[in-house]
């Protein structure tokens, strides 16, 4: 099983596009969110999955900040992760998880964990990723707990705060610049 990660640009983002709805499906469960009366999952009245997909477009728009990737498994699309940099991070960040996806079918496998590993190896420097800290994202909590202990031998640090702009979150950070 081949396991990789590739930037995507303006010719390649459709293939994130297309996953993103599945993965705000996934959230669903976890933040309780519903779609809008036109099925899309957004809090306003975006009627389709391309009006939403634009919004969407200032991750190929800046390209020396924001890094689209594509995870793959034997060149068929398993998720995304998506990596900002200042000024798009928390402050005292170089590099933050803005989002990381793995389709259901893919999971279970280390695809995830492979796919994190390679993303973080492309990015040396201070992180900062954030997830839910309830008991519907434990799922999660456990995934990026064990990630990132093994990735850096227990280097990091990790605590549930009230972040500024996106309610309580379980924050994780460490620095791989030594690797």
């Amino acid at each position: 099983m081949q396991i990789s990660i590739r930037l995507t640009d303006s010719s390649t983002k459709f293939i994130i596009n297309n996953l993103y709805p599945l993965y705000l499906h996934d959230l669903s469960e976890i933040w309780g969110w519903q779609p809008n009366q036109y099925g899309v999952f957004e809090d306003n009245d975006t009627l389709t999955l391309q009006e939403q997909n634009r919004i969407f477009d200032m991750w190929w728009e800046h390209p020396t900040v924001l890094f689209p990737y594509l995870i793959t498994v034997d060149h068929i699309p398993a998720g995304f992760a998506m990596v900002s940099t200042p000024p798009y991070t928390p402050h005292g960040s170089a590099f933050y998880m803005n989002e990381f996806f793995v389709m259901r079918s893919f999971r279970g496998q280390g695809i995830a964990e492979s796919a994190a590993v390679q993303v973080f190896d492309r990015h040396l420097g201070q992180w900062e990723l954030q997830t839910n800290p309830t008991e519907s994202n434990k799922r999660a909590q456990s995934f990026w707990r064990r990630a990132i202990q093994q990735y850096t031998s227990s280097g990091f640090e990790e605590e549930q705060r009230e972040t500024r702009d996106d309610g309580e979150k379980l924050v994780f950070r460490f620095n791989n610049a030594k690797k």
